[in-house]
């Protein structure tokens, strides 16, 4: 997992690697500046040559990276103008050193085919001139704030950021972070450049990683610059950023031996489905059964029983409980699930059930209470513990799986502005209740006890639609059910199982579409997955 750093953090990482490793912080920069002339280079074809880029630059050292690119892209035979809003006499340090070479190299290169341009400009002359012709210019490489932004840009930036922010050709790509986010905050405060591409070095920030201001980073490349890895472990963050290297570490701990068979690879106890929600069942179980998993048993109630049984995977079991009037699992049925649940290396409890039956409310906390493995708990399993106020434990982890409405209900309230702070309140339900939770939404969210916290950086807005939750809540079991038959942490396997069911939703998006990708699609779609993290597809 990558981990997340303040910007204050950042700093300090930078500090250090100068200070305790003796790396000139120059270096960093000329570093940084090759990261990012890389990276352009590849999404160019593998060349820079007789392309045209405009860079915009600050006073400070995010100019100053900027400036340094343009030394390397000009030598790379790209056409590059350079402007610096300021004086280069006001700036100081590295950046100094590296606006003062761009300017004596453009200097001579004035006298010759001017492939080099170095300007010193101001908002209204720079708005008024080269800010009207973006379009003849391949790339923009914004260099103006990157991570040092607290509060919104100032007024007199009004018109070139909508100079800037008008549909044309040109690729835009932002130094370490789109002008105008702060770095810290998971929201825009203010006016602020929309990236195609954002190269940040050494660790993500808060602002690349989490929307709705990471939205405007478009694709997002962490470049490392040179800071040994010690100096960023020791940093105090507790948020993270699931890897692709995560997801196959996780496939090699559960990958199948020649002595593999259905009982070492896990088995699954679903209690889920009603008379009324049969599909619900349907997909849990067929997603867990696509996992990896070696037996799942859906246990749902005696009227759902036929429905589920014909449309369900022929792999999977399914059992029949009893029910109320409604054809909902009432209480009656403990005993049956105990049974059931002797041969199980995790239960998952919710989808379909029909919360409005007191008795079903009943006999999820009655499940959960009494559970002698590890547990999920998603849809209207949830809302039966609602308002919550169970406790979980290392030994049996109690894993819950809200969308924003589910896990207001388990707060107690109604008031979203005490999830305004998704990371937070992910933090602090989890540290509380010691639990595992998966807040779903459009980067979902897994905190654990310990107070980390991990981004999924898979999925997408086509993953929003009816049977995506149920998905979720059977591939989660699946690979839990694997887990404790091979001894792998449960936290890193619920934050695999997220990162693949989004990595598979990206597959349906890539072969269906958003608008008609469905939740079927994306359980199909999971193969590719395994495939894709595999390099075998």
């Amino acid at each position: 997992m990558q981990k997340v750093l303040t910007s204050e953090e950042m700093r300090e990482v930078d500090r250090l690697t100068v200070e305790k490793y003796g790396i000139p912080s120059i270096i960093l920069m000329e570093n940084a500046a090759h990261a990012v002339a890389d990276i352009i280079k590849e999404k160019l074809g593998g060349s820079v040559a007789g392309k045209s880029f405009l860079i915009l630059c600050s006073k400070g050292n995010n100019g100053g990276d900027g400036a340094a690119l343009a030394r390397i892209l000009w030598k790379k035979g790209a056409n590059v103008d350079i402007y610096l809003f300021g004086k280069v006499e006001d700036t100081k340090g590295d950046a100094k050193i590296n606006f003062e070479i761009c300017k004596k190299v453009s200097e001579y290169e004035y006298k010759k085919d001017e492939q080099l341009i170095f300007e010193e400009t101001w908002n209204d002359c720079w708005n008024h001139s080269v800010g009207w012709d973006i379009e003849r210019f391949d790339v923009l490489i914004d260099a103006f704030f990157g991570t040092g932004l607290t509060r919104p840009l100032d007024s007199m930036f009004d018109t070139t950021l909508e100079l800037i922010s008008l549909e044309n050709k040109t690729f835009y790509v932002s130094i370490d972070l789109p002008s105008g986010l702060n770095a810290d905050d998971a929201k825009p405060i203010g006016k602020n450049i929309a990236a195609n591409l954002t190269v940040t070095f050494t660790a993500p920030k808060l602002a690349n990683v989490l929307p709705p201001a990471s939205n405007f980073n478009g694709e997002l490349h962490i470049a490392n610059i040179g800071s040994p890895q010690e100096l960023i472990d020791n940093c105090e963050s507790q948020i993270f950023v699931t890897e692709r290297e995560d997801a196959k570490k996780w496939l090699e701990q559960t990958k199948f031996s020649s002595d593999s068979y259905k009982n070492r690879r896990g088995n699954a106890l679903l209690i889920v489905g009603s008379k009324n929600y049969t599909g619900a069942a349907v997909l849990v179980g067929n997603a867990a059964m696509v996992s990896g998993i070696g037996l799942v048993t859906i246990a749902t109630s005696e009227s759902a029983q036929e429905s589920v049984s014909t449309r369900v995977l022929p792999e999977v079991i399914t059992h029949s409980l009893a029910e109320t009037e409604n054809g909902a699992v009432c209480e009656a049925a403990f005993e049956e699930i105990e049974k059931l649940s002797k041969k199980a290396d995790v239960l998952a409890v919710g989808s379909g059930l029909n919360a409005d039956e007191e008795t079903t409310r009943k006999l999820v906390r009655k499940v959960v209470e009494n559970r002698t493995t590890p547990i999920i708990v998603d849809a209207d399993g949830l809302n039966s513990l609602s308002p919550f106020d169970l406790e979980g434990s290392d030994e049996l982890p109690l894993i819950l799986t809200p969308h924003e409405g589910e896990f207001l209900r388990l707060l107690g309230t109604n008031e979203k502005d005490v999830i305004k702070d998704r990371v937070q309140a992910v933090r602090d339900f989890a540290v509380r209740y010691k639990v595992i939770l998966v807040l779903k939404g459009e980067r979902t969210l897994i905190g654990e006890a310990s107070g980390k916290v991990v981004i999924n950086p898979t999925g997408n807005s086509g993953l929003g639609k009816a049977g995506n939750g149920d998905n979720l809540t059977g591939i989660i079991a699946g690979f839990v059910a694997q887990a404790v038959q091979m001894e792998v942490d449960i936290f890193e396997s619920v934050i695999a199982a997220v990162y693949f069911a989004g990595l598979a939703g990206d597959i349906a998006a890539e072969k269906f579409g958003k608008r008609t990708m469905r939740a079927s699609d994306v359980r199909e779609c999971l193969a590719n997955a395994f495939l894709r993290i595999e390099d075998k597809k």
